[in-house]
């Protein structure tokens, strides 16, 4: 039975592996301490924390959410350890609350490993703090307890881990948070429901992670990060706004306010001891694109915690089997003979068979999700399909935006061969970065310097392309600087269908006259908005979505550019003008630190295979794969070859 504590009380914990789960009306930073016997925090190798997220026996998130699931193996802890204090903390540079009395109470819950309840608390009765020590497990004659604590500090993590003994706490909170706000650089960030909570989908592997979830309803509020609205009416001139402090509503356009109906019937039951067949748009939403984006967010989340629980359980496996070994050779009787071969023989074997074990259950979820991708993979619109999906051959220009674009793939080197689109919402919720730099992946390493700009030109050109493709006839616009014409080849497809609003800008000139036009029609936007005078834009303002390709930055970027393009980034989204960055950071190191945050608002992708891109539930470091089109295709010449001459004819 669970316990339900309230502040200050304690429960005895029946088991010692455990997660802490923990649920918040915004993403939060959670980490934890370990404390001796008087709760001294003995330096900053005893404290988890996104920047440093594992410890022995502990492990935690590596970015902030609105969910986290801790791992503690109580056993694995040092002996000097007899308390782990839970830490929570608003991520102050994210640009978001600043204070727990703004957002829903957050909620924490012991568990074990199926996911059973032990003990919850919900903190509440915050106000003007920014972190707290949420709870603790204590060891008390041997055996552990957990307590409700609820502690909250104004001054937040610095006051926080000062009041735990922490020498250079200022310091260390303020090295947590930057590594926080480079987790949400890195991050993508899945749908909402109207309640907070994660949209998921009906069917799934047969998991702890997923077995007897609840339907919910997608969202008609509220990418992890910085956000823009998704979906506001196809002209800039009615955005939604954010709240004082709050998240931006990105409703879907023409939205219900209401809960969705539930997803259609499912397939007949699946046979006793088999799985279910899986079913394309097996989730909730008002129409199969809805349903199939919130199914595709459900399989992604799936992968994500199938994983983290196979790596978590070779971790376990590997860490029994240390410290068997270690009690077995710390006894010298152990060392006549042949007892210490065999102890160590029997530590791995039994470190074999819980890998094994742990690895058959990981398998047993890949196989049904990789069925479940066999059907939704080509049910999917053009908009969320890969561009070898016989969608394409019978390609019409729509008439709505859709919910959300597909801009690559994810997998994991545990799932080879099962990968997961990646969508965003539409409209662009934050600019976009396609690294033409040098990274450490292999493919990079591979591919020459020259090269790899020539790839990161030819990603931009297909995401623009897919953009141009997806929205209705002449309600998106796609501006491009190429300041020394480098680009011209990686263009042509663009330059050849005529579907740019004006040949490439090139040279000082080129690059002034574009960046002032943007900058005005975000000026003059926010003004109406403003003012309340929507009806009043000037004549000549194009209404349409706009997108901005930039080239090779910094090269042609006077000190006015650079602050023009820092604008449109921040500016830009909430009135539909869009950023698309096609630049090495290395080039951009003679601007210093003044350019870290224009990098950090933009979502980071790669014109090769990189590992940078990290899930929102479990923070793995996930292999992202660019579109691509199939070799000898021309499927992208036809795609806007129909796109200019619908927007020749004004209709499809």
């Amino acid at each position: 039975m669970t316990a339900e504590l309230v502040r200050g009380q304690n429960h005895t914990l029946p088991q010692t592996r455990l997660e802490i789960r923990v649920s918040a009306g915004a993403p939060v930073v959670a980490g934890a301490t370990l404390g001796d016997e008087h709760g001294i925090v003995h330096g900053v190798e005893w404290i988890a924390h996104p920047g440093s997220p594992q410890l022995p026996g502990l492990e935690v998130s590596r970015q902030a959410a609105a969910e986290h699931r801790l791992a503690v193996d109580l056993d694995a802890l040092p002996e000097a350890v007899h308390r782990v204090t839970v830490l929570l903390a608003l991520p102050l540079e994210a640009g978001g609350p600043t204070r727990f009395g703004t957002v829903a109470s957050p909620f924490v819950a012991v568990t074990g490993l199926d996911g059973t309840e032990i003990a919850t608390f919900t903190l509440t009765g915050l106000d003007s703090e920014s972190a707290v020590a949420a709870l603790e497990l204590y060891r008390r004659q041997g055996a552990w307890k957990v307590r409700a604590v609820g502690q909250g500090y104004a001054g937040g993590l610095a006051a926080m881990l000062a009041d735990q003994g922490v020498a250079g706490a200022a310091e260390l909170a303020r090295s947590i948070q930057e590594a926080v706000a480079r987790g949400l650089a890195r991050s993508v960030t899945p749908p909402r429901t109207p309640e907070g909570g994660r949209v998921r989908h009906a069917g799934g592997p047969a998991s702890p992670q997923s077995a007897g979830r609840p339907h919910a309803a997608p969202q008609p509020a509220p990418l992890d990060e910085p956000s823009s609205p998704s979906s506001a009416p196809t002209t800039p001139v009615a955005p939604a706004q954010p709240s004082a402090g709050g998240p931006i509503d990105y409703a879907h356009p023409r939205r219900e306010s209401t809960a969705p109906p539930p997803p259609p019937p499912a397939a007949p039951p699946a046979q006793p001891g088999r799985p279910a067949t899986p079913v394309a748009g097996d989730a909730t939403g008002w129409s199969m694109d809805e349903r199939l984006y919130n199914q595709v967010w459900g399989m992604f989340e799936d992968l994500a915690r199938a994983t983290a629980a196979y790596r978590s359980a070779v971790d376990f496996a590997e860490s029994r089997m240390d410290q068997e070994l270690e009690r077995t050779l710390s006894d010298p009787r152990s060392r006549i003979g042949g007892a210490g071969d065999r102890a160590r023989e029997q530590a791995r074997a039994k470190r074999d068979e819980l890998t094994g074990r742990a690895r058959e259950a990981l398998d047993r979820d890949l196989a049904q999700l990789a069925a479940e991708a066999a059907v939704v993979e080509p049910a999917l619109p053009a908009a969320y399909a890969g561009w070898d999906n016989p969608v394409w051959h019978a390609y019409r220009v729509p008439m709505e935006i859709p919910m959300a674009l597909r801009i690559g793939d994810l997998h994991l080197p545990e799932s080879s061969g099962m990968s997961i689109p990646l969508l965003v919402r539409l409209p662009l919720e934050r600019g976009m970065w396609i690294d033409s730099g040098r990274t450490a992946s292999e493919a990079a390493a591979l591919t020459g310097t020259d090269q790899l700009r020539r790839l990161a030109m030819e990603s931009a050109v297909l995401h623009a392309a897919r953009m141009l493709a997806v929205y209705p006839p002449n309600e998106f616009s796609v501006h491009v600087i190429d300041p020394a014409g480098s680009a011209a080849t990686a263009l042509a497809p663009l330059v050849a269908a005529g579907v740019l609003a004006s040949p490439p800008a090139s040279g000082p000139g080129g690059v002034s006259s574009v960046l002032a036009h943007l900058t005005r029609r975000v000026d003059l936007v926010q003004m109406a908005i403003r003012a309340g005078a929507a009806d009043s834009l000037p004549p000549d303002l194009d209404p349409a979505e706009q997108l901005l390709i930039v080239n090779d930055f910094p090269h042609g970027f006077d000190d006015r550019a650079v602050t023009q393009l820092r604008y449109l980034a921040d500016e830009g989204p909430a009135v539909g003008v869009h950023l698309m960055m096609v630049a090495d950071r290395e080039d951009a190191s003679a601007y210093g630190p003044v350019l870290d945050p224009l990098w950090r608002s933009l979502l980071r992708v790669t014109p090769v295979a990189d590992d940078h891109l990290a899930d929102p539930w479990v923070g793995h470091a996930w292999t992202y794969e660019p579109p691509a089109t199939p070799p000898g295709s021309r499927v992208l010449e036809q795609v806007l070859e129909r796109v200019a001459a619908a927007r020749r004819t004004g209709h499809r």
